[in-house]
């Protein structure tokens, strides 16, 4: 399958919600800065995603064959034990934002471009999350992103962009040389069917991270994921 793009993503935020996560007090919220700021982001956003299907070829102890690319991860392998296709992605808050958000210089209205930005990502994220229940309901859905285990490093970044195809064009994401994206308020990864829940954060020991979804299970990896020797 072909990737799909995603290019007409309402952004659609509260402003009191979006304050009390830049720590803004509520008598500070209303016809101030930051409002503006938001007003104004709103006027210029185009938060996108795209996503290609992408059907299982071939299993091994820790490889994966997606679509005749290959992934090495022994967490995915394991994870799409009884999968046959998965979901390719990339979201991102959009060039447009990006650049609005380099017209601010002062460090706070930076903090405060960066969080609507973050934002514009989740609205991109969600959408992509309805589309595809919409379109292929595919039941509870987990996700992986290169760089976000030990496991299933930046590197896979490279795999996972040659299955997605001109990303620059479509939804206007690029690679750097280090594997990151840019606009850096953009996300990429491989969701996958699952009956039971899965977050990257369970294998993850890095102890203060704002964006964590789950404790840190230090068992899990030797209880499911290790490959054991007789």
């Amino acid at each position: 399958m072909r990737p799909v793009t995603l290019a007409t993503i309402p952004f659609a935020v509260d402003l009191q919600s979006l304050a009390v996560r830049v720590h803004l007090r509520p008598e500070k919220v209303q016809s101030g800065d930051f409002e503006k700021m938001l007003l104004e982001a709103q006027s210029v956003a185009r938060p996108k995603a795209c996503y290609r299907i992408a059907y299982i070829e071939h299993k091994d102890s820790d490889t994966v064959i997606l679509d005749k690319i290959p992934f090495t991860s022994r967490v995915l392998r394991v994870n799409l034990k009884n999968a046959q296709r998965v979901f390719v992605f990339a979201a991102t808050c959009g060039t447009e934002l990006e650049e609005w958000s380099h017209t601010y210089r002062e460090l706070l209205q930076q903090y405060w471009a960066d969080a609507i930005k973050e934002a514009a990502l989740d609205c991109a994220y969600q959408f992509l999350l309805d589309h595809l229940e919409k379109e292929h309901r595919p039941g509870n859905l987990s996700e992986i992103s290169p760089g976000s285990i030990e496991d299933f490093p930046i590197s896979q970044q490279t795999a996972l962009f040659r299955l997605l195809g001109d990303t620059q064009r479509n939804i206007g994401v690029t690679l750097t040389e280090s594997l990151l994206m840019l606009p850096i308020k953009s996300i990429s990864g491989i969701l996958f069917p699952t009956e039971e829940r899965f977050e990257s954060c369970q294998l993850c020991p890095r102890p203060v991270c704002p964006g964590r979804r789950a404790p840190f299970d230090p068992t899990l990896y030797k209880r499911k994921y290790q490959v054991t020797t007789s």
